[in-house]
């Protein structure tokens, strides 16, 4: 297999296939990188969720619909936990676009999901309402770099974005569980089919004080403290990355009444949880 790296979504990505890639199907790559980060970047000033935020409407790019309806059911699965409009939380908690790492302000509830209108391509929210799609963006990118370079001809090849990846033809892949302890040790490893996607989430990830990280339930804006890492397996990586998020937030059973996935999750008391079936080895 030939390796090419780079850069996406402020983290390292890995793109593996059985031939070196060309600089044209790079350019493509990189160019569609830089285009859905300007769309669904809260960190930026110059695209739609900027937009949003200012005037509380913007016209979303073609992907939203599978974007938002994703979040929609997940809504409605978590009872209102899981809300892509966390934004103004995680700022107040000093996840903000100066990485400032500083709360400045006490949580609060996401406004309604149920409130927003989606006309598409339109998007209207309450006023200051900050989107984030953190939760299944970068497993809805992976999807797409995945898709243009099938589309480019490239037919055994996986697309590793920073641990969400999606593995496309060639042997089963073995991956590493990370310990969501410690980085340099594992919980296990599982072995991923091909035409399947990985995405984990883990609170130790984006953690930048004591019980402070990326995963908030959105009816209060607090950081969730009961589920510890998550892994998730399924066809398309949107749906394991926004699933490795909604485990945070409802147990498995309520999440298969709208997916077919397979899933491990740790809690923070140490207990190992098998949803589906996954097959590998789980650490004593």
């Amino acid at each position: 297999m030939h390796t090419w790296g780079f850069e996406a979504l402020g983290t390292a990505w890995q793109v593996d296939t059985a031939a070196p890639l060309g600089d044209a199907p790079r350019e493509r790559v990189r160019e569609r990188v830089e285009q859905y980060d300007r769309d669904w970047s809260r960190f930026r000033t110059d695209g739609p969720v900027a937009e949003l935020a200012r005037t509380g409407r913007a016209a979303l790019a073609d992907e939203a619909g599978d974007l938002l309806d994703v979040y929609t059911t997940l809504h409605r699965l978590t009872g209102g936990a899981m809300n892509p409009l966390v934004g103004a939380s995680l700022e107040r908690l000093g996840y903000d676009p100066a990485y400032t790492l500083q709360p400045s302000g006490d949580p609060v509830p996401a406004p309604s999901w149920d409130a927003v209108t989606w006309a598409p391509p339109v998007l209207d929210v309450p006023p200051a309402t900050v989107l984030d799609v953190g939760a299944a963006g970068k497993g809805q990118l992976v999807d797409l770099v995945t898709d243009l370079l099938l589309a480019d001809g490239v037919d055994v090849l996986t697309v590793d974005g920073s641990g969400d990846l999606r593995h496309v033809a060639g042997e089963p892949l073995r991956v590493a569980l990370e310990h969501p302890d410690d980085s340099s040790l594992a919980v296990g490893v599982l072995e991923l089919d091909p035409g399947l996607a990985l995405c984990a989430s883990a609170a130790n990830r984006r953690a930048w004080g004591d019980g402070l990280h990326h995963v908030l339930d959105a009816r209060t804006g607090l950081p969730t403290d009961e589920v510890v890492a998550t892994w998730v397996v399924a066809e398309r990586a949107l749906v394991a990355d926004a699933l490795a998020t909604a485990l945070f937030l409802a147990p498995a059973d309520r999440l298969a009444e709208a997916f077919d996935f397979s899933a491990l999750v740790i809690t923070a008391d140490g207990r190992a949880a098998v949803h589906g079936d996954l097959t590998g080895e789980l650490f004593s």
